[in-house]
């Protein structure tokens, strides 16, 4: 007879892709405030901090989103085959308001700046061994 220890592995709570998916839909819900002030989504957002990274980038690694005024495409002048993202007055604005709203963040989740940093590098540490794994190697 199967006894409930048998399947104790299976619970909910002990599932780590589970943990990874509440985290990930608390943070993302963490940061719709932020999103509705500053009028994104969050995969804008997310297009956004590239350009933050790099101030252009060339048409075939941007993300295809109406971003409202923050950006300004035009043509290499070397390859009219590129185009370029470059970031409007609009943009460094939203930066500035994002940046403070980031600063402030760990004050509205409760969360220590001290643990922060440590749990982004486990968390990328994980991601960095679960893709070297067998499991994705064919996906």
């Amino acid at each position: 007879m199967i006894g409930s220890d048998d399947f104790e592995e299976l619970a909910l709570n002990r599932q780590l892709c589970f943990a990874l998916y509440a985290a990930s839909r608390v943070m993302t819900r963490a940061y719709r405030p932020m999103l509705q002030d500053l009028g994104l989504t969050y995969p804008q957002y997310l297009v956004l901090m590239v350009l933050w990274e790099w101030a252009q980038e060339d048409s075939a690694n941007r993300e295809k989103r109406n971003l409202g005024g923050l950006v300004q495409r035009q043509r290499a002048t070397w390859d009219e085959r590129v185009t370029l993202v470059a970031v409007t007055r609009a943009w460094l604005a939203l930066k500035s308001r994002a940046a403070k709203w980031v600063s402030q963040h760990p004050e509205r989740t409760s969360i220590r700046p001290a643990e922060i940093e440590p749990l982004r590098d486990a968390l990328w540490q994980f991601l960095r061994k679960i893709e070297r794994g067998p499991d994705l190697a064919d996906t």
